[in-house]
């Protein structure tokens, strides 16, 4: 039936995390027991604080459509974080909340890309970000980096990249899936190479802003001669585990915005309202009330380093925010495991889930082809039982 669906619908990949996580479900469902490290998603539940603003929403009787934009306390208490967390004055007409830091992102490129024009992309980035821009009719320009490189993309390759087609730089610090974090200086530099084209737009992802082991966050945005060049995006479903409340919010020049709050008229119109009013009370008190999940994550990323690092194979760096490891899996390239031979990190990933019924990432899916994303968003028990039981995989040379 394929031949009634749309060119767009057809040449769109499917998100590769979402497609891991169904694949893992269909064996829960046959009664075989995964361990789910695919999705970015934690397993505290949401603090007790913030379920209490929206049961007092409910109570309150909040169930009316919202405005496109967001709600304007919601928006204040936003402007208010932006000014407290990263030193950025956002007035309330420059915010626009959304469905999702996702429809954030989506609603941005879509306002700014036209097409043929080209973003770039660093390597790793978040599955997502090449449909986006493929969907906005834009083309994905990918800048490679490795585990050698932490991750990490310089300013001289990306001036290389730039070209008369460029239209943004999509830049995530904390970055998914690697959990590398640029620092001031790195930013600067970038930052010196952006001032030099004036049509070109960054667009910065800040989801995983407080899942930070103790290094500096600097919002791209703070940077001189940056803010009007900015669209600053974050959310709430990483760092107060409230994934599935879905908010996302972006703030952004007047004019980006009022683009942003027009496309999203069109298509969602405004986010749930109890999730609205529950978010205020998260971005309103300090973010000190959510420490005690960040320094449970940086436990089990200390944990899960120690047991990967004793498997044979596995090359390892120790990332500075996010909750998860991007391991360098290439040596068991040409390898068989289990009577499947090993070509690329899609078939060491499957292996395991199928073999080992571990569900992870390939890296294929963020533009790295050596690594693999394992999520230790799950809990301890879980690390250990996969570290110790699952991923001691035979191979032969």
């Amino acid at each position: 039936m394929k031949e009634y669906l749309s060119k767009k619908i057809n040449d769109l990949p499917a998100s590769a995390t979402l497609t891991m996580a169904a694949k893992a479900r269909e064996l829960k469902n046959k009664g075989i027991d995964v361990i789910g490290l695919s999705l970015g998603e934690p397993d505290f539940n949401v603090p007790e604080y913030i379920k209490d603003a929206a049961i007092e929403a409910i109570n309150n009787n909040h169930n009316s459509y919202t405005p496109v934009d967001g709600y304007l306390d919601l928006k204040e208490s936003i402007s208010g974080k932006f000014k407290r967390d990263n030193n950025l004055d956002y007035s309330t007409n420059q915010i626009v909340v959304s469905t999702g830091a996702k429809q954030s992102i989506a609603n941005a490129v879509q306002a700014l890309v036209k097409p043929g024009e080209e973003v770039i992309l660093l390597a790793p980035f978040w599955v997502s970000y090449s449909a986006i821009v493929l969907m906005a009719e834009g083309i994905p320009k990918i800048i490679n980096s490795d585990i050698n490189s932490d991750f990490k993309v310089n300013a001289e390759e990306i001036e290389k990249a730039i070209n008369d087609k460029t239209k943004m730089i999509i830049i995530n610090s904390p970055n998914n899936p690697s959990g590398s974090i640029f620092n001031r200086e790195e930013l600067n530099k970038i930052a010196s190479v952006v001032k030099k084209y004036q049509n070109i737009f960054v667009l910065s992802d800040e989801i995983y802003e407080h899942i930070n082991y103790g290094v500096e966050h600097v919002s791209f945005a703070s940077i001189e001669g940056m803010y009007d060049r900015t669209i600053t995006v974050n959310g709430i479903a990483k760092a107060f585990a409230m994934t599935g409340w879905r908010i996302g919010y972006l703030g952004a020049p007047i004019w980006i915005a009022k683009a942003c709050t027009k496309l999203q008229g069109q298509v969602t119109s405004g986010a749930n309202c109890i999730a609205q009013k529950a978010t205020i009370k998260a971005l309103s008190e300090s973010p000190d009330r959510i420490n005690y999940m960040i320094k449970e994550f940086e436990e089990r990323k200390k944990l899960i380093i120690k047991l990967l690092a004793d498997i044979k194979g596995f090359k390892l760096n120790n990332p500075d925010g996010a909750f998860y490891v991007f391991p360098d899996i290439s040596y068991y390239f040409g390898k068989d495991i289990d009577g499947q031979i090993i070509n690329s990190a899609s078939d060491f990933s499957m292996v395991l889930l199928e073999k080992a019924h571990v569900a992870t990432v390939t890296g294929d899916a963020f533009g790295c082809p050596k690594n693999i994303r394992i999520s230790y968003a799950a809990s301890k028990d879980n690390i250990v039982a996969v570290s110790y039981t699952h991923l001691t995989l035979p191979t032969k040379a």
